[in-house]
């Protein structure tokens, strides 16, 4: 869905040493929702600049005396304020090469001959004005997703806040039972207790982890090498799966340099969906990838109900949910979401195949 363009109008600056000129150039240009800025010389042309943040086009002559087209390029495309905005040569000057190429090294993107064709003119001025626009919706966009971003971190960070201080009383009340001497003497219960005691304290840590990733930005994310055969087994065995279901991971499974906690929440809630949804007498998941040159196309596949095939284009959707998911299921339709924003903030992207009755086999890329 594209973002609407509201009250914003698109600003074309013309420059000519001749107003005779500036006058026909308005004249072919005008049209409902432009506005033109005019400047008879090079330096009044850097000041109009320098004035108004809002210039999508700028029409260049590059005759012009005391400083011509081509300076006046070289001076706005130095600049971090102006370098971004598009100009088009307008010159009476030879079509031999030499001048052409001068004209886009110094910044130009597009090049008029005099005498102008009219239709030519406004062709090219619409390409470029559709462009800038389109430019203008990906940058709210972007600053939408970055708004969301940071909502979703304080989120994260709420949550992992008010989740630390019981589990902290939990750990400490399972160390008490591990020492307790009534316990020891039940080796059975004495098994389980340490078994929860650890699946806490991995717990614990990966709420820590969350803790300090909700107050980093992305580019201040540590970066760790993950040995992902261990990171998986240690997520798998926090998930406690049911006696009945197995879960199976490549022993090729990489090292890599990477977000461990990204990667790490990816895996967990595809194998905690796998583990909750499977419906077989003996379930199985299995943990693998494939080597994809500067990725890494992981899957986790199970052979649990399957997803319905009108299901499998949605579920990735903000609160979408499937037809598995029964009255007395907590699901959300956040958890795959996320996990999409995650994969796709790496450069890569998460889909499923699936077979009703049969498994589902996600699939997700990540950056070496």
């Amino acid at each position: 869905m594209q973002h609407p363009v509201k009250q914003k109008d698109f600003t074309i600056l013309l420059v000519d040493d001749r107003p005779e000129n500036l006058l026909s150039l308005e004249e072919i240009l005008l049209k409902p929702g432009r506005v033109f800025l005019k400047a008879s010389s090079g330096n009044e042309a850097l000041k109009t600049v320098l004035r108004n943040e809002d210039i999508g086009l700028i029409m260049l002559d590059v005759q012009m005396p005391e400083m011509d087209g081509f300076e006046v390029a070289r001076i706005l495309k130095s600049n971090v304020r102006s370098k971004d905005i598009s100009i088009i040569f307008v010159t009476a000057l030879s079509r031999e090469e030499q001048y052409v190429l001068k004209g886009f090294a110094e910044g130009a993107v597009d090049y008029l001959q005099k005498p102008l064709d009219i239709n030519i003119v406004r062709a090219k001025v619409n390409v470029f004005e559709q462009l800038y626009f389109n430019q203008y919706r990906l940058r709210q966009a972007m600053e939408e997703l970055d708004k969301i971003n940071k909502q979703l971190e304080r989120f994260v960070y709420i949550v992992s806040h008010d989740l630390k201080s019981p589990l902290s009383s939990i750990v400490m009340m399972l160390d008490l039972l591990r020492t307790d001497q009534h316990v020891k003497q039940n080796s059975d219960v004495a098994e389980n207790v340490s078994m929860l005691y650890e699946a806490s304290g991995r717990l614990s840590n990966m709420i820590m982890s969350l803790l300090e990733y909700s107050t980093t930005s992305l580019s201040q994310q540590v970066m760790e090498t993950v040995d992902t055969f261990a990171m998986v087994q240690h997520v798998a065995a926090m998930l406690f799966p049911p006696r009945h279901i197995s879960i199976r991971v490549s022993p090729d499974m990489p090292v890599l340099e990477t977000r461990k906690v990204k990667l790490e929440q990816v895996f967990q809630n595809l194998l905690s969906n796998a583990i909750k949804y499977n419906d077989k007498a003996e379930g199985v998941i299995e943990v693998g990838l494939t080597d994809k040159g500067a990725f890494c196309e992981f899957f986790v596949r199970d052979n649990g109900p399957g997803i319905e095939e009108q299901d499998q284009s949605r579920i990735f959707k903000l609160f979408e949910t499937t037809s598995n998911a029964s009255r007395q299921d907590s699901s959300t339709g956040i958890g795959l979401n996320l996990l999409k924003m995650i994969v796709e903030e790496q450069g890569g992207k998460i889909w499923v195949q699936s077979e009703k009755g049969k498994g589902s086999t996600f699939f997700f890329e990540w950056h070496k």
